[in-house]
């Protein structure tokens, strides 16, 4: 009997497809199941992630495994082949550093331009800006993150990889672009288009038409951001 995999995810979530890329890069065959997060979450969902009650939560033979990065580390731990993670303990460090910044600084910084009121909008583009800029300086010119092979902080980086140019279609605010930080935006480029990406990723149109569903809510006041 085969081993037991599934991810419990939302096509839209960044978090959840850091699951799905990481398995897929590996190869390791999984059963996904998709959640209705933005309304009644399952019983299975509130069962296996009952503290933070979020997607995605890896199930393997059973055991759960949340919080996305711990998953990812969790993955490369269990299936050996393709690394996520560099071999070095120095290098191993640096991509841990990386995806916890993007987490702990970038993500908040670089989603709150979109939301937050006018008269906050020029700190938070500037903000948001500086955390791109930091980005840039850590990819230095290299293809991928870690060199000529998506890892870790590529897949913890896919919002902007992705989800921040789809955003910024939609709004019409723009944070990057090849003027502003072309290593950066080329990674974009790179990202999207490497093979496993870009069959993994949620289709471009149903993100766009779902950015503007979702900011038509919070202008409504139906949701928050």
């Amino acid at each position: 009997m085969g081993e037991e995999v599934k991810v419990f995810g939302f096509w839209s979530s960044p978090y959840t497809l850091r699951a799905v890329l990481a398995l897929r890069l590996k190869g390791v065959p999984y059963e996904y199941v998709e959640e209705n997060v933005l309304g009644n979450k399952s019983p299975l969902l509130l069962k296996y992630n009952p503290i933070h009650k979020k997607v995605p939560v890896l199930l393997h033979n059973g055991k759960p495994i949340v919080e996305s990065l711990v998953i990812l580390e969790y993955i490369d731990e269990i299936w050996k082949s393709k690394p996520i993670l560099p071999k070095h303990p120095y290098d191993k460090a640096m991509a841990r550093f990386w995806a916890k910044f993007f987490d702990d600084k970038c993500m908040p910084a670089v989603w709150k331009p979109f939301w937050c009121p006018e008269d906050e909008r020029e700190k938070a583009v500037e903000e948001a800006c500086q955390c791109l800029k930091t980005l840039e300086t850590a990819l230095n010119g290299k293809r991928f993150f870690g060199g000529e092979e998506i890892g870790l902080v590529d897949i913890a980086a896919n919002f902007v990889g992705f989800f921040l140019r789809t955003m910024q279609e939609v709004t019409g605010l723009e944070l990057l672009s090849a003027e502003k930080f072309p290593h950066l935006f080329k990674w974009t480029d790179e990202f999207v288009n490497h093979s496993v990406v870009k069959e993994n990723l949620p289709p471009r149109d149903k993100q766009l038409e779902f950015n503007r569903v979702i900011i038509a809510k919070y202008e409504a006041g139906e949701i928050k951001a």
